[in-house]
């Protein structure tokens, strides 16, 4: 097993207002000086190590690191199996990484996922750079944590501050069966009334193309799109022509881009709490930072999934698939069993 390795080189330079990033990673880092999160300054001691070192040249190699390097793995031959379709795109503008979180006094950055777990993981990351100001990531409302301004994202860095980080932070982000998220993005934006902006900025769109004789009420609210109905706005050509998709419902690849950014660390929400205390860990926050958990009633299963593509046709099924196979593919999720591929 190669625990260490080398990536992609790390080039960024300025092509008018895009910036190019391509890049590699060196596993071994020299300490440097960092905080925790209860606003302690703490000088990294002789003998220790940055979360880089933790996880690629680890003091006992665990079933945990292996896993992870499979993961890793799975990428990156994804990447390399798809290169056509997954690697067409080489030019990365500042906006394709204003999903990508920075955590300076930890050399981490996590690309947030919509419907992944992210409100709880932006929670905790504004515990680790809040320098003391919080402490329990349940006491930070939910409404908070999308603050844009309560997190520093790569994109408001210089191309030489960009280049530093990608090359020497630990990066990660956490991952959901494609479909599975996709049911969760619907319920939430479409079945919830109190989400008017989403109805009116998406459903009466989705409404006005699919529906065949829709009532002026919905034409004009927008508030009662069935699922048939999003997947039908979905695959059309002309969705994403007209715009790319929002980032409930957008593939983890567009928003991430892990054929471009070498990703160390790829959580899933099937292991959130496992993944999510790992990375605490190598961060050297565990002792006394764990990754909220509760059981939630209302969470999507893949159950409720199952149902949800009933009445889906195979042929918009097939469809759907195409548009999210990437995702399928390279965090290694099967073909659900209810799909009726053509």
């Amino acid at each position: 097993m190669r625990m260490n390795r080398v990536c992609r080189m790390v080039l960024v330079t300025s092509v008018g207002s895009f910036i190019l990033v391509i890049f590699y990673f060196q596993s071994m880092l020299l300490p440097v000086m960092r905080r925790n999160p209860f606003g302690m300054d703490i000088c990294c001691r002789k003998g220790s190590r940055s979360p880089l070192q933790e996880l690629y040249n680890p003091t006992q190699l665990s079933n945990t690191a292996i896993l992870h390097q499979i993961r890793r793995d799975q990428v990156t031959d994804t990447c390399r199996a798809n290169s056509v379709l997954s690697r067409k795109r080489r030019v990365l503008t500042p906006n394709d990484l204003k999903h990508l979180v920075v955590d300076e006094d930890h050399e981490m950055i996590y690309c947030y996922v919509p419907k992944v777990a992210c409100t709880n993981w932006k929670r905790v990351m504004m515990v680790l750079t809040g320098r003391g100001k919080y402490s329990d990531p349940m006491e930070i409302p939910a409404n908070e944590a999308h603050v844009s301004s309560n997190l520093k994202t790569l994109n408001q860095y210089s191309i030489p501050e960009i280049n530093h980080r990608l090359k020497n932070y630990m990066k990660f982000l956490f991952v959901r069966e494609p479909f599975e998220r996709l049911v969760s993005a619907y319920r939430n934006k479409f079945t919830q009334k109190y989400n008017t902006s989403f109805h009116k900025r998406y459903g009466t769109k989705i409404v006005r193309r699919q529906r065949k004789n829709a009532t002026q009420e919905a034409l004009r609210k927008g508030d009662d799109v069935k699922f048939e109905e999003f997947v039908a706005y979905l695959i059309d050509p002309h969705t994403q022509r007209e715009e790319p998709f929002n980032e409930h419902w957008q593939t983890v690849y567009s928003l991430c881009h892990p054929c471009h950014i070498h990703y160390d660390l790829i959580g899933k929400y099937e292991t959130l709490e496992e993944d999510s205390n790992y990375i605490l860990q190598l961060a050297g926050v565990g002792n006394y930072l764990k990754f909220p958990t509760y059981a939630k009633s209302t969470r999507t299963t893949d159950e409720m999934t199952t149902e949800f593509f009933q009445n889906i046709s195979s042929e918009h099924q097939t469809q759907l698939y195409e548009v999210y196979k990437l995702d399928f593919l390279m965090f290694n999720y099967s073909v659900p069993s209810y799909l009726k591929l053509e």
